[in-house]
């Protein structure tokens, strides 16, 4: 299930701590196999486990403390809404209302599609530029007003269009 190159990747980020220490690369290890395969399913959990010499039971508790890890197959575009107390005092529970009402699902779900998946989160650390939302754990988007959901929605579409038709 991991490639070499995946174990590869592994490797280096072993080597950033003391040999007795590996396990303190688990969060990384998490995240490349989230980066290569979507999600982080629990045969993945396994094989990181095995490769740090850790529990398995260890690696999840990891994989489920931290809202960054998907515990199953995600969309294109992860649609992370803040909905902590500052966010929705500035709009949050409505900005992910409102992406309900546009894409058709409700929070945790993915669209028929797989190009959005939109999940509520807690404070991503961006307080004075809410309400905020992330796209696929990576880029922040601040002031959500609808206009501006509706733009990121319909600039991800057409991002994904060209991949659809390749």
């Amino acid at each position: 299930m991991i490639s070499d190159a995946t174990r590869a990747r592994f490797a280096r980020e072993v080597a950033k701590f003391p040999a007795d220490q590996k396990q303190s690369a688990v969060m990384a290890c998490l995240s490349i196999v989230q980066q290569e395969q979507g999600w982080v399913s629990p045969e993945s959990e396994q094989e990181v486990a095995n490769y740090l010499g850790m529990p398995v039971m260890a690696v999840h508790e990891v994989t489920t403390f931290y809202n960054m890890y998907n515990q199953k197959p995600v969309g294109a575009f992860k649609l992370n809404v803040c909905t902590n107390l500052p966010c929705q005092l500035r709009g949050g529970q409505q900005a992910l209302k409102y992406l309900e009402s546009r894409l058709g699902v409700s929070a945790g779900e993915t669209t028929p599609d797989g190009l959005f998946t939109l999940e509520p989160s807690e404070c991503q650390g961006a307080c004075a530029d809410a309400p905020v939302l992330l796209v696929n754990d990576r880029h922040m988007c601040s002031f959500m007003t609808h206009d501006k959901l509706d733009q990121l929605i319909d600039s991800l579409q057409q991002a994904a269009a060209p991949a659809a038709k390749a």
